[in-house]
């Protein structure tokens, strides 16, 4: 395909998209489940990309993306809870003195967040990215649990408010906020990896030996990935906090980090378009599809057995099973979604069609 085709179909692509979404928001009630799908899908495909960045393109296999994420929502929340509402938030421990009168507005909540979680991650970054594999792992899911369990501390009961945690919290100006800054914040880590940057954070996952033979210097690339993936998990938090309009630590378990891990190894560890699609997949199945195995039902007068709380989780992990099976290495491997795959995909197929009609 030439240039000037591929150009033509991804705008035709995004077009597609956008009515997809406009669709949704004119036909479907605000408690459709779809909305809720796609809102949370398009919150999770983030979070899942900036994880795969650091996982699947550096190498560097880190467990501590729920912290960040807890970060960047607890920052977008104390500067973003407007100043008339801090009384009814704050009704027990009180607001510190610093905060009682900052309001900020949301765009500027959300790049504080981020900056805030990568700012953390460069503190941290220069004494655990000196581990290797699953000591480092280990090192991160531990800052998380810090995290998740200072912020409920009374220490910062007059930041934080403590276990009671934030809630008041702007939401989203329109339905569409969240797909155009998850949209805006997915192509520039896509342009990241086609850069000579993404390009050393491969040499680095390939072989690190080899990449520094070559001239990359591992700790400044290893501490960039590891920053700017910190970053877009910070602003992943913060429109997760949007989404919910309140937060705790219990919002940001150890479970949400497994939860991303989960999405990035179904959609392929190394691939943008497989995490994004894994996403809304997952998304779907857990909060939409399989509901109706936590339901009881009976059927013409019997009682199905095993339909009852909790067996939707059951199913779920059998399909997780299933996939893990016969995509070893996820839905997309290593590989993304491009014109030319699709129009090879397609043209194979028609002949494969022409030689079986012959």
């Amino acid at each position: 395909m030439t240039k000037k085709s591929k150009t033509i179909c991804t705008i035709i692509a995004l077009i597609v998209l956008a009515g997809i979404i406009f669709s949704v928001d004119e036909f479907t009630t605000q408690s459709s489940m779809l909305r809720t799908v796609l809102q949370l899908g398009a919150i999770y495909a983030l979070a899942a990309v900036s994880m795969n960045l650091l996982n699947g393109f550096t190498g560097l296999f880190s467990l501590g993306q729920a912290g960040f994420m807890a970060i960047g929502a607890y920052t977008f929340a104390v500067l973003t809870i407007p100043v008339g509402s801090k009384p009814i938030v704050y009704y027990l421990y009180g607001v510190s003195d610093v905060l009682a009168n900052v309001e900020l507005p949301s765009w500027a909540g959300l790049i504080l967040a981020g900056v805030m979680a990568a700012f953390l991650a460069a503190i941290i970054g220069a004494p655990v990215l000196r581990l290797k594999s699953d000591y480092f792992a280990i090192a991160t899911l531990g800052f998380s649990e810090i995290v998740r369990i200072l912020v409920a501390s009374s220490p910062f009961n007059k930041i934080t408010n403590g276990s009671l945690g934030l809630k008041l919290i702007p939401a989203y100006s329109s339905y569409y906020t969240p797909f155009i800054i998850v949209f805006i914040c997915i192509v520039i880590i896509g342009l990241l990896i086609k850069s000579s940057y993404g390009r050393a954070f491969k040499a680095i996952r390939e072989d690190e030996i080899a990449a520094e033979a070559m001239g990359i210097n591992l700790a400044k690339h290893k501490q960039m990935s590891f920053i700017i993936s910190s970053f877009f998990a910070g602003i992943a938090g913060a429109l997760l906090a949007m989404y919910l309009g309140a937060i705790t630590s219990t919002t940001f378990p150890i479970m949400l980090t497994y939860n991303i891990l989960l999405i990035v190894v179904i959609g392929g560890i190394g691939s943008i378009s497989g995490s994004i699609i894994s996403a809304f997949l997952v998304t779907a199945a857990k909060e939409w599809w399989l509901r109706f195995l936590d339901q009881t039902m009976v059927i013409a007068g019997i009682h199905v057995p095993f339909l009852r709380t909790g067996f939707r989780m059951v199913v779920f992990s059998i399909i997780l099973m299933v996939v893990v099976l016969f995509w070893r290495k996820g839905i997309m491997g290593q590989k993304e979604i491009t014109w030319d795959g699709i129009y090879r995909f397609f043209t194979r197929k028609s002949r494969k069609g022409g030689a079986v009609n012959e």
